[in-house]
């Protein structure tokens, strides 16, 4: 029987010299980012300016009807809509398959709104202008918000809810 010798794998071959140059790039720019992103998450600029509170989903409901009841003006296909006062508090639900109430805002006005979901994760997509933001149940996100350009605004679940997720689109209104 003879013993035959094993031929050494890739991995048993030294590195040449390239290849310890971009494993020495590659390793120096994984510490970067490792320290480099915590810290702009605490002192970067695109943080969203908001506050976060926990809340049940049956109490952000009780919250948004006082809200409609307060401030309804009318019905939008089933919505209601509301008109709040400047520098106020305004409220917007998440919920399997819809967005309620419908917002009408004042152009150059400050409120502060609210957003939750009462179910499950909603992602709050704001078009056509770029904004971003998640409804998460057990949480009050609470967003200062100023709108600017007159126009009527479409709100998109962007994270996948279920099977009514392609239908559950909310309004805007700032005049």
């Amino acid at each position: 029987m003879s013993i035959q010798a094993i031929k050494p794998g890739w991995w048993q071959k030294p590195l040449d010299g390239q290849e310890k140059i971009w494993l020495s790039i590659a390793f120096v720019w994984c510490l970067a980012i490792t320290i480099i992103m915590p810290w702009w998450h605490v002192v970067g600029d695109h943080n969203m300016s908001g506050e976060y509170h926990k809340i049940t989903g049956g109490d952000f409901s009780m919250l948004t009807d006082q809200f409609i009841e307060k401030y309804q003006v009318g019905m939008d296909e089933g919505i209601p809509v509301v008109v709040p006062p400047a520098n106020s508090d305004i409220f917007l639900r998440g919920a399997q398959w819809e967005w309620d109430p419908v917002l009408k805002l004042k152009a150059g006005s400050t409120y502060r709104l609210h957003l939750s979901s009462i179910d499950v994760n909603h992602g709050v997509s704001i078009q056509p202008v770029n904004m971003n933001f998640q409804a998460v149940p057990g949480y009050d996100s609470i967003l200062t918000i100023t709108p600017t350009t007159k126009g009527e605004y479409r709100i998109i679940c962007n994270e996948f809810c279920g099977a009514g997720h392609h239908a559950m689109i909310g309004k805007l209104i700032v005049e």
